[in-house]
């Protein structure tokens, strides 16, 4: 059987901000909207909007634009937050405990119903919400509440091993923001957000615009 073709990841990455620009126009009561209007917001081309949006399988009226309850509706299905999913989080720390309390999570679907950490102390307790069991009931309480999704949070030293009890359990879906690449079988998807690149574009973007301000740009 053919493997089915994925989206490009920019077009999909660039979804999220497109929801969030027509949710706001429908808030103002906006029945329409324009893929240039979308692509000003964000500083793109419109032909880049539009491909991308073509992707959801709505297509726009001449004059009038998209749909915007249509549109919205086809977005949230392409990505999968037209439904919730119930999600584990694994390593329970400063970045682990704000995730948890991150709210748009539910907006889009997603559900964090337990939470595991090494801490003992923190077994039997609650943050944001969510239950935090012990590392060791990790692989039990898996397969209690059938999550298919993991968020792996945990000290990178222990990634690896982690990632290892995770995929043994039936974990499918891996949301790794350690900085380990981590070597799973090819039934399992991992996403890696590697944040200290994140903060590198920052630092050398602004570094850019510096220097084009100061005229030293080559």
């Amino acid at each position: 059987m053919a493997k089915q073709k994925i989206p490009a990841t920019p077009s999909v990455r660039r979804l999220p901000s497109y929801l969030n620009i027509i949710r706001q126009i429908q808030k103002e009561g906006g029945k329409y909207i324009s893929g240039t209007l979308i692509a000003q917001e964000l500083s793109l081309e419109p032909i880049q909007v539009r491909k991308d949006l073509a992707i959801t399988g709505v297509i726009g009226k001449p004059k009038k634009g998209y749909p915007i309850n249509t549109l919205i509706d086809a977005i949230e299905r392409f990505l999968g937050w037209d439904s919730m999913q119930d999600v584990i989080l694994v390593g329970a720390g400063n970045l682990g405990s704000a995730l948890m309390g991150h709210q748009e999570f539910r907006l889009h679907g997603l559900h964090i119903v337990a939470a595991f950490d090494k801490n003992l102390q923190k077994a039997g307790t609650t943050i944001h919400g969510v239950r935090v069991f012990s590392i060791d009931d990790l692989e039990a309480q898996i397969h209690k509440l059938g999550v298919r999704v993991a968020i792996l949070t945990i000290h990178s030293s222990a990634a690896q091993e982690t990632t290892d009890i995770l995929v043994k359990a039936g974990i499918l879906g891996i949301w790794n923001f350690t900085s380990v690449k981590l070597r799973v079988p090819e039934s399992v998807v991992v996403q890696t957000e590697d944040l200290s690149s994140g903060y590198a574009m920052l630092c050398v973007s602004m570094q850019s615009r510096q220097d084009a301000n100061n005229g030293t740009a080559p």
